[in-house]
């Protein structure tokens, strides 16, 4: 059979899709390989939310493409011999992926995950699939090939959007909101849970949405409860919940179950009045104002994580010095930047009063100095403080052990470096005492 690689690119919600690919690729007797220029069929799993992810699919098309072509003259460069692009840049530009990227063999919609076997079968046959269902269908409870550590592992509890923000072209991709059932989440957790996994990050594109659709009711406290008494889970983390569906029954929630981690992923976009009403957002400066000073109040220790979009169009002086103020005044633990990026199909592509984009770098740098102060100073808080860390491997170069604890995120928060008299396994949660900042991360010894 035809060896097969795969490239996931963009979020972790992506990423699950690619499992269930690979599971359903390899449950047919494809043999999955690592690298995936040593493939024979690679299948690139794209993004296209905003310009720089499409810019990075479109390079790793290229790069296999590129790996093809050296197989097809001979050259030193791999076995790759058919090229399948699935996910959303397919979803979003499938005639011009046929028309500007001939090397692609076939093409498979965000709506067609689980038809991915049978656009194999048909690239082999030296046809070129384009399969797009329908994207708002019934969400697949296809199995996956987990490609993540064994300790630690994302868990979709919905799929697609219903909030119709002004600059985001993920319902046009992904299709309305759906809920998976309750139980079906569950069966899944525990089968984590029985895999080795200790830590599960719940996503969806609006957590405090989840069971709205099914249920006719929020149901996330509800589901979290069910979750915490898997026996072998011990973190769940909550990426993302959006400000304005933050009830004091979720708060609650989360502040008596001691598994569920106390970071929470708001992603409030601004904070100003006037580009929060042009980005169709919910909230308002004040309610979110509001909602980090209760979460401040009720749960000890919270740290939060935002996103923040920068430059998008209105965006006067006005407005990005409220914002700085902000940022200085509510000292948000951890908070990621983005340029805005006008996407076709979206009401802000050619909304008036566009930010040039050299003032836009501007802010960002401006925005960053003043979080690397934050994010500097809350570090320094917790040294002499004793944590749990989840031990994600050790360092032979600098023999310490490295990991994460409550307030770290995977892939986009920091690390804690430890050392200690006794050995320490990948998947570990231990006590670390915290004793100085290096670079962001934090350094410390084992209890």
């Amino acid at each position: 059979m035809p060896t097969i690689g795969l490239i996931s690119l963009g979020c972790d919600k992506n990423r699950i899709n690619a499992e269930q690919m690979l599971w359903q690729l390899k449950d047919a007797g494809y043999e999955i390989v690592d690298i995936p220029e040593m493939a024979d069929i690679v299948i690139v799993n794209t993004c296209s939310f905003i310009e720089a992810a499409k810019e990075e699919a479109i390079e790793n098309i290229l790069e296999i493409a590129a790996a093809k072509k050296s197989n097809r003259t001979g050259s030193i460069g791999g076995n790759v011999e058919k090229i399948i692009v699935t996910g959303c840049l397919a979803e979003r530009y499938r005639e011009e992926i046929l028309k500007e990227l001939p090397e692609v063999d076939g093409i498979v919609g965000c709506g067609s995950y689980d038809n991915i076997v049978e656009a194999v079968e048909s690239v082999l046959e030296g046809e070129k699939p384009c399969l797009f269902g329908d994207p708002n269908d019934k969400i697949s409870e296809v199995p996956r090939f987990r490609t993540g550590p064994a300790y630690s592992a994302y868990l979709k509890v919905a799929e697609g959007c219903d909030n119709r923000c002004s600059y985001c072209v993920i319902p046009m991709l992904r299709g309305r909101y759906r809920s998976r059932r309750i139980e079906d989440i569950l069966q899944e957790a525990n089968e984590l849970a029985e895999s080795g996994v200790k830590e599960l990050i719940l996503v969806a594109q609006d957590l405090t949405r989840y069971g709205l659709d099914l249920y006719k009711e929020r149901k996330l406290p509800q589901l979290l409860e069910q979750l915490c008494r898997i026996e072998k889970i011990e973190w769940i983390r909550l990426h993302y919940l959006y400000p304005e569906e933050v009830t004091d029954e979720l708060i609650s929630t989360i502040k008596h179950q001691n598994k569920i981690l106390k970071y929470l992923d708001i992603p409030i976009q601004h904070i100003n009045d006037g580009i929060l009403r042009r980005m169709n957002r919910r909230s308002n400066g004040r309610s979110i104002r509001d909602l980090i000073k209760k979460l401040r109040r009720e749960i000890d220790g919270v740290c939060i994580r935002t996103t923040i979009i920068v430059g998008f169009p209105g965006e006067d002086e006005e407005a990005f010095t409220e914002l700085c103020a902000f940022l200085r005044e509510a000292r948000i633990e951890r908070a990621g930047f983005f340029a805005f990026s006008p996407e076709e199909g979206t009401r802000a592509y050619d909304m008036p009063d566009q930010v040039s984009p050299e003032e836009i770098n501007r802010r960002l740098e401006v925005l960053a100095d003043i979080q690397d102060q934050v994010m500097h100073e809350y570090n320094l808080s917790r040294l002499g403080k004793v944590y749990d860390v989840l031990c994600e491997g050790y360092d032979p170069l600098i023999r310490h052990y490295y990991g994460r604890t409550y307030a770290d995120s995977p892939d986009i928060d920091g690390k804690v470096f430890f050392r200690g008299n006794r050995p320490v396994n990948e998947g570990d949660i231990v006590e670390v005492i915290m004793e100085d900042v290096l670079d962001g991360d934090l350094v410390g010894t084992l209890m």
